[in-house]
């Protein structure tokens, strides 16, 4: 099968096309999935640059997140048979193959049936920004209808599908965008207030837009000084929920104490790298939900760059140079 190997850590070139044989399935619990396409996500490029969970493993399949159809099940499967359409987020970080590839395995409780009302490809754009936004926005923030959130990079791929969660569960929403056309993405999803961030101070529109009070949670999707200055975007006894690790200096610490903010992390990687399988049945859990979300006509993921696997590399290009808005998705056969 043709799949894209990371041969070393380093740039874009140490991704190689090869021909390797298609696996084997590694349990009576497994399925074997002829993809149709790897959603490509900011962890890839990274996973890639420094393979920070398995840095023996190379040269390692990366990608974690998938769509495709069951090929062949292990003989102790009951939840899909052959022909089933399915989605999910494993493998792509070294422990297991990922999702650059025409065919991967994965254990049949890591794996939903994708949405009906929408293509494999689009479906492979999900998972991991749908997990991630429903435990930071559901599980970390605990966000309530009527509550005030900020959302970083609203027009990312986390980012506007937390947009549309947030509006499912009734909060009110400020967004930061680079541009125009960002923004007008962000009304039609439902955000009441709309940040120019290169020309306006989020902290500054946040606490105008709340009458000085600050928002009830802020999602940061960026790292670096706009998760510190979000310190001070949220309300006093708020929450900061960061998708980056972000050291804070002791100024901040006494800041975020001060204010009593609640400072969560999200890294829904958690349960593949600690092996925590529950977990990850859980998380399966999200990705059912989701799927009923999407099929309500209630959430939808943006794809905007459709490549072929053999261009895994612009596809990391476009992610290091940053800006992009939605999905990117590598696909295996012709676009849907």
């Amino acid at each position: 099968m043709k799949t894209i190997l990371a041969t070393a850590p380093g740039n874009v070139d140490v991704l190689q096309l090869r021909d390797i044989p298609k696996p084997a399935l590694p349990s009576p619990h497994h399925l074997l999935v002829k993809l149709a396409a790897a959603g490509v996500n900011p962890v890839d490029t990274k996973l890639r640059a420094k393979p920070a969970y398995y840095p023996d493993r190379l040269p390692a399949i990366l990608g974690c997140d998938g769509a495709g159809v069951v090929e062949q099940t292990g003989s102790a499967v009951t939840r899909f048979g052959t022909g089933d359409e399915v989605y999910f987020c494993n493998g792509g970080i070294g422990d297991e193959p990922g999702c650059y590839a025409e065919y991967t395995t994965l254990h049949e409780d890591c794996c939903a049936a994708k949405p009906t009302n929408i293509g494999l490809q689009d479906s492979a754009a999900l998972p991991l920004v749908l997990i991630t936004a429903w435990e930071a926005l559901v599980e970390r923030a605990h966000l309530q209808a009527g509550q005030t959130i900020l959302i970083h990079a609203a027009a990312g791929g986390v980012g506007h599908i937390a947009v549309q969660l947030a509006h499912h569960l009734g909060a009110r929403i400020a967004v930061t965008v680079s541009d125009a056309k960002k923004a007008g993405l962000m009304q039609g999803l439902g955000a009441e207030k709309i940040i120019r961030y290169r020309e306006q101070d989020f902290v500054q529109e946040a606490l105008g837009w709340t009458a000085g009070d600050g928002v009830d949670v802020v999602l940061d999707t960026v790292g670096g000084d706009t998760f510190l200055r979000s310190l001070g975007a949220a309300r006093v006894g708020g929450k900061v929920v960061s998708l980056l690790s972000t050291p804070l200096s002791l100024s901040d610490a006494q800041l975020a104490r001060l204010r009593n903010l609640s400072l969560c992390y999200e890294l829904m990687l958690t349960p593949q790298v600690m092996k925590l399988h529950e977990e990850r049945v859980r998380q399966r859990g999200i990705l059912e939900q989701g799927a009923e979300l999407v099929e309500a006509g209630k959430l939808g993921v943006l794809v905007t760059h459709r490549l072929p696997l053999e261009l895994a590399t612009e596809a990391h290009r476009l992610i290091e140079a940053g800006g992009v808005t939605g999905k990117i998705v590598l696909t295996m056969g012709e676009p849907e």
